[in-house]
């Protein structure tokens, strides 16, 4: 962590812009912590993009992978979205009001969510690598189907 003071943020809905992100799919709605903690955290809204709603979310797998991050959690506001970690037993399908600790590096992938997710991520650091994994996790997946 940072030893620079942190500055005060305050992100407002009524601002809010969405933009590109890790998913083409989906937007992003930054809420300012990234800057206002000097690269400690990152917070952003999460959702799927207008023109990709009504599409086959199953096809919008994110492919298995893992983030070389400290922290990462997210929270569902609305909808719903389907995921497989490695080494936690099958497909885990996440609604309004869960919240979700992915430990540091741990592999896994999204396999589909509702056209009207949205959800909240933090993660620590703000920058970090986002890795490709060669894995048996989408057998496993299957397996569970």
């Amino acid at each position: 962590m940072s030893d620079e003071k942190q500055k005060f943020s305050a992100s407002y809905a009524k601002d809010a812009v969405y933009q590109q992100g890790l998913r083409d799919f989906m937007e992003y709605r930054d809420l300012g912590i990234a800057d206002a903690t000097n690269g400690a955290v990152r917070a952003h809204v999460v959702r799927v993009k207008e023109e990709d709603k009504g599409g086959d979310h199953d096809m919008h797998t994110t492919g298995v992978h893992q983030h070389l991050c400290d922290f990462q959690m997210f929270y569902v506001l609305k909808g719903w979205i389907k995921f497989i970690y490695e080494g936690e037993g099958g497909v885990k399908t996440f609604g309004p009001g869960d919240c979700v600790l992915q430990p540091a590096g741990i592999v896994h992938n999204e396999l589909s969510c509702s056209d009207d997710l949205e959800l909240i991520e933090i993660y620590s650091p703000a920058i970090h690598e986002t890795k490709s994994v060669d894995s048996d996790l989408m057998e496993q997946a299957d397996a569970a189907d």
